[in-house]
């Protein structure tokens, strides 16, 4: 058994790290109810935005609107990884790298490149993909603007040539305890399944669909891109704080169970040094 000075010292690392989870967890908890409002007032608009403009551009013929929604024949793939720049968060990043390796199996044959959003998935992505940027600072000032310059050289690199096919992976939010990982495509625009029945039908298009997508594709997927990384920062806060509660609970029974062990380690060398008396008083008086 540990001496008693050991176990104090264990006592009281476990101790200031129950601190720490705890703290942490508060913290996420704040900003958790700010990024969760944020992606849940963005979510309807950018989702119907999406699925209007790719049925909309799914009508057109001819030229116009067909750069953002040619289907080439997939040779170079671009995995858009949105990650945390912070651990500590669970398997919030594992999930996605687990991800992205599955979809590099999937693409088995052909050029399969990254192009990393948050550090963690490019520090880990690095060693099996070639990685294209690091936009570790977004999460600094996640805005639309910010955003929207990531949309844009991502749309480059598709309309260029460079790339056939972009897909975002990250963690959707749900709830504070659950995040759900999604993969959707970016780029090329892809039509919706509507069961014989047109959407669009549904509107009125001034002053024409051929305007209408020359304005709005560009915004859409920059909307797009926006709604994914909101996605996932409001993922991360939830999912550090259900980590951190979780340590913070295991650290507390660690405490605990150490605190009893020290208690009776104690108990029992009080009880050896009052044998040790009675013995040596019982020899004096033989």
């Amino acid at each position: 058994m540990a001496n008693l000075k050991e176990i104090r010292n264990r006592i009281t690392s476990v101790s200031s790290t129950m601190q720490i989870t705890s703290a942490m967890k508060m913290v996420s908890a704040a900003k958790l109810k700010k990024a969760q409002d944020a992606i849940t007032a963005m979510r309807p608009y950018a989702e119907k935005l999406t699925e209007l403009l790719q049925d909309l551009s799914a009508t057109l013929e001819g030229e116009i609107g067909g750069d953002y929604t040619t289907q080439r024949e997939v040779k170079k793939v671009l995995l858009v990884a949105v990650t945390s720049n912070r651990g500590l968060c669970g398997a919030f990043n594992s999930n996605i790298i687990k991800e992205i390796k599955n979809r590099t199996d999937f693409y088995a044959g052909k050029q399969v490149d990254v192009f990393a959003i948050g550090k963690k998935g490019g520090d880990a992505l690095v060693k099996t993909h070639k990685i294209h940027g690091h936009h570790n600072a977004i999460f600094d000032h996640l805005t639309f603007e910010n955003v929207a310059g990531i949309a844009d050289n991502l749309t480059e690199k598709f309309l260029s040539g460079e790339y056939d096919r972009i897909e975002l992976v990250y963690n959707q939010f749900k709830n504070a305890a659950t995040q759900i990982v999604q993969v959707e495509q970016f780029l090329p625009l892809a039509p919706i399944s509507t069961d014989g029945a047109s959407v669009s039908g549904d509107y009125i298009f001034e002053p024409g669909k051929e305007e209408i997508v020359l304005a709005l594709i560009p915004k859409s997927l920059k909307t797009q891109l926006y709604k994914g990384i909101r996605d996932s920062f409001a993922s991360e806060h939830g999912a550090r704080m259900t980590a951190m509660h979780k340590a913070t609970d295991n650290a507390t029974a660690l405490r605990n169970q150490l605190k009893l062990t020290y208690n009776k380690a104690r108990q029992a060398a009080i009880t050896s040094e009052i044998l040790e008396i009675v013995g040596g008083a019982e020899a004096l008086n033989g």
